[in-house]
Formats: structure tokens, sequence, C-alpha cells
């Protein structure tokens, strides 16, 4: 069980790094490689420690851990670490001719004291990778862990205590009470993941102060299979997407769309690579993830009732545990189709014309991922071109996530801001203009007292 922080000891902490920003320790070079390099020698020295604390938080094997929680965080430690000079360098810009003698620059600064915001799911990963941008830019930062992953959390806080001082990086654990207070603060940038209510939450708290935000959030992301794709491959990289933390990931494929001609095909293909996964019985899988608590299995378990079941559907309460599932709903406005499944259950549906897919999604609010499986490029190009959604793939399913050369982040109801790479640093940065203007002449048609100055503006401003 994880207490509540007072109102008193989170503005202490906002205040110690309020403090400690002014002081310019942050921002140099050297200093902000020397905090990335400490953070990535605690992952690497503790992943033992990481993998174990994942384990009893939601059941997850070495494998997954290591590769959606800790590898993905060194790799965007070490990306950083290798670019974060050239991104930190001023920018010099085009002198406009009405401008000549001077200089321009675009200079990023760090924002000052973030608070970061992480959700359950992947609970270790998605607290330290906006992190890294934040140090990367010259913050302080503060984090909040999600209380719904108790063990993941306390590690947390002894990880960031053993390679940082509390004015630099603090974990402030609690739950909803915590978060209240440190909402109230004056933080200079907030940094969320969660879902799309909590978000409109942050957004509103934050507008009070005119605190800028980047809300990474979800919602049901499409998956599409046309009868071009190559299906047992399609089957298999959909399996990944889907039942990658069992289904515990906002950019997990929500509901598939598959074409008539190969819907029966991909069924069975889908089936045999479940079971080549987890095996024929999952539940009693050691790898297969359990739901994170009885709230959310309840919610799942609901699901099941909103169509006719094709493949698994049995539930374990006991341990949390809910079967890959493949569902027909009953319609189209059943609890499945509406709301965001997190989880493994996989609502199904066929079509026989793509314009009737494209017109469906564009009913509802802007998908945070979009997967497309076809080797038609006419389809790959209507389906590219006419949807709107955060990020995605064609013929795979995730992995758009996973290189620090993409930004990550949604669109409409499925977020605002992006990072990772460099989208990461800037997310965290203000970049500030300067024009430095020469003092060996002057331009004295722009002064109000100028012969002329009126017809030689209207020369150069035309």
């Amino acid at each position: 069980m994880i207490g509540e922080q007072t109102l008193e000891d989170v503005k202490a902490f906002v205040e110690k790094q309020k403090i400690y920003f002014r002081s310019g320790e942050t921002r140099s070079l050297a200093f902000r490689v020397q905090a990335l390099e400490k953070l990535g020698a605690v992952v690497r020295q503790n992943e033992a420690r990481i993998i174990h604390a994942l384990k009893k938080d939601l059941n997850k094997s070495e494998a997954e851990a290591y590769t959606t929680e800790i590898g993905i965080l060194l790799e965007e430690i070490n990306f950083t670490l290798k670019h974060l000079k050239k991104w930190m360098a001023p920018e010099k810009v085009k002198t406009a001719k009405t401008h000549i003698g001077s200089k321009g620059y675009k200079i990023a600064e760090p924002y000052g004291v973030t608070l970061i915001i992480a959700p359950w799911n992947y609970p270790f990963q998605l607290q330290l990778s906006p992190l890294v941008g934040a140090i990367a830019a010259g913050n302080t930062a503060i984090l909040k862990p999600s209380e719904l992953t108790p063990h993941t959390s306390h590690l947390m806080a002894s990880l960031m205590k053993e390679a940082f001082l509390e004015k630099y990086v603090v974990v402030v654990e609690g739950g909803v009470k915590t978060t209240q207070h440190l909402l109230e603060q004056p933080f200079d940038y907030i940094f969320f993941t969660g879902s799309v209510p909590v978000g409109k939450v942050i957004m509103e708290a934050a507008a009070k102060q005119l605190i800028p935000v980047t809300l990474e959030l979800g919602g049901k992301s499409p998956c599409i299979v046309d009868e071009t794709a190559d299906i047992a491959l399609a089957a298999k990289r959909i399996a990944f997407g889907k039942l990658t933390n069992a289904g515990q990931t906002c950019i997990a494929p929500d509901y598939l769309f598959v074409h008539e001609q190969v819907r029966e095909a991909f069924v069975k293909e889908y089936i045999k690579v479940v079971q080549a996964f987890y095996g024929k019985d999952a539940i009693g899988n050691e790898k297969y993830v359990k739901i994170v608590n009885d709230r959310h299995f309840n919610r799942l378990k609901e699901y099941l009732q909103d169509g006719e079941i094709l493949y698994g559907g049995r539930a374990d309460e006991e341990v949390e545990k809910i079967e890959p599932t493949l569902l027909v709903p009953r319609n189209h406005n059943v609890s499945v189709m509406t709301e965001e499944i997190f989880g493994p259950i996989f609502p199904v549906l066929s079509y026989s014309d793509l314009e009737t897919v494209v017109n469906f999604i564009l009913k509802r609010p802007k998908p945070l991922a979009l997967y497309m499986f076809t080797t038609n490029k006419e389809n790959e190009r209507k389906v590219m071109d006419e949807i709107s959604f955060g990020g995605g793939c064609v013929n795979d399913t995730l992995m758009h996530i996973a290189t620090p050369y993409l930004p990550f982040g949604g669109v409409g109801e499925s977020g605002i801001g992006s990072y990772h790479g460099e989208s990461s640093f800037t997310t965290f940065s203000h970049y500030k203009s300067v024009l430095k203007q020469t003092n060996k002449f002057d331009f004295s048609f722009r002064y109000p007292n100028a012969k002329n100055g009126l017809k030689i503006i209207k020369k150069l401003l035309k």
C-alpha cells in the first residue's frame, strides 16, 4: 500500500527544485551527460531488481520486462548521449533582406521544474523515458509513479534517491490525493502518460496556471488486414502487438477489420500463433502477463459478454488473467467497441470495401495508433492519406515506438505533443529566438523621422 504525501511536503519538493534550477547547475553539457550516464548505470546495475518488481506487479517475464522496460530505455539514453551536444548548440537561421548585418539564432533552453506522471502498464520505462528528455534539456524533475504498481514505485523511489539529489530528481509516491497536490504547484512543464479522462483533468489543472503540457493518452487503435496481406506474417505480428503485456499497451491494436476473403484464414492463423506463443493454456503460462488489478480484471470480463467468442474467453479470477480472445461484437455500440479495451480481447469485424473501414474510423476520435497490413500500394496510400492518427506501422505493430528516429505521440483525443530521440529534447526545451544586430551601420529608414522611409519599406516588404 502506498501512502499519500502531504501538501506541505509536495510544496517543499517543488520549492527545493525551483531554487536549485535557478542556480544554473543543470544547464551545462557536462552536467547533463553525467546525469544521463548515472541514470544508465543505475538501470544496468539494478536490472534484476527491476525485473523482479515488474514480475510482482504485472507478472512480466524476464524477456518481456527487459525488452519493453529496460532495453528500450537504455537505447534511448545511449542515443541521447550520442547526439546531445549537437541538439544543445544554438541553431543559426537565415538572415532576411530587411535584416542585413544581423544574425539570428534559436537557442534551446530548459523550462525549469518538470512533473512527469507515469501510468501502471509500463511503469518503469514510461516513467524514465520522459526523464531522459527532461535531463537532456537541462531541467529538474519530480516523478510521480502509479500507485497501482507499488513494487515498481518503491524501487523507482529507491533508485532515484541513490542516483540523484532530491533537489534535482525526486520520486513522489502516492495516490490520487498526492497527484492533486502536485497539480496545484507552479511547475514549468507537465508530462503525463495515461488515460484520456485523466488527461483531461491534467490539462484542466495545467490551464489554470498556463503550464505547458505533453499528454500521451490512448484510445481505440484500429488494425486493418486487406485481401493482399501476408496472412501468416500478419497474424504473428498482430498477436505480438495485441498480447504483449496482455494487451495493456496504449498502442496495442484495439480492434480488427479483416477483409471477408481472408477472414477465416486469418482467424485460424491467429489462433495458431497464440498457441505457439503461450500454449493451449495461456492462463497457466508463467510468461503470460496478468491484469493489473481487480477493477480492470472485472472491467475486461464484462467485455466477454459483448458478442460471439471465436476463441478463448476464459477468465481466472485467482490469478487475474484473461485468455487471448477473439470476439465478434454484437454491434458497433457495445462497450467493447466504444471503450478502450486495454486487454487481450480482440474484436473482429469483416469488410468488403475499404471505404467502409475508412469511414468507420473517421467517425470516431483520432486514434493513437493505426496498423495496416497490405501489399497493395493504393490501399496503403488511401489509409495513410485519409486517416489521422498519432503514429503506426504498415505490415507491423508497435515497432514505430521503438526507434528513436521517429517522434511518438497522439493527435486529438489520443494526445498532445510527442517524444523519443530528439523529440524528447525539443519537448522539454523552449526555443528562444535571438537576433544579434550589427553596430557597424544602421537602417535609418525605419525611424519615424526618416525621409522617404515608407517608400523604401514598401519596396522591401511586398
